[in-house]
């Protein structure tokens, strides 16, 4: 029987719980660093050695982006009396 491991929802974490996070040991982990990193997998914060876990789900879903659609709402509508504002202002010189 294989161990559960409890995993936090989000924040930054140490290697062996990003390893863990894709299902690997952190021995697999550091093996397979250099071709995540180089797919585009977050890097470790340059100060604590940790890694976001929101960053690697986000990394994951990027993958398939024909399940999970775009990862970024899309721009939100302007303010029509806004654009008519600026549109008379720059007519009347100002």
């Amino acid at each position: 029987m294989s161990m559960r491991f409890k995993l936090p929802p989000g924040g930054d974490v140490p290697p062996v719980v990003a390893a863990r996070r894709l299902g690997l040991s952190l021995d697999a982990f550091r093996d397979a660093l250099p071709a995540l990193v180089q797919s585009g997998f977050p890097a470790a914060d340059a100060i604590t050695g940790n890694y976001d876990l929101d960053a690697i789900d986000a990394w994951r879903r990027r993958r398939h982006p024909h399940l999970f659609g775009q990862l970024t709402p899309p721009p939100a509508a302007r303010d029509a009396r806004d654009v008519v504002a600026a549109r008379v202002a720059r007519l009347r010189g100002g």
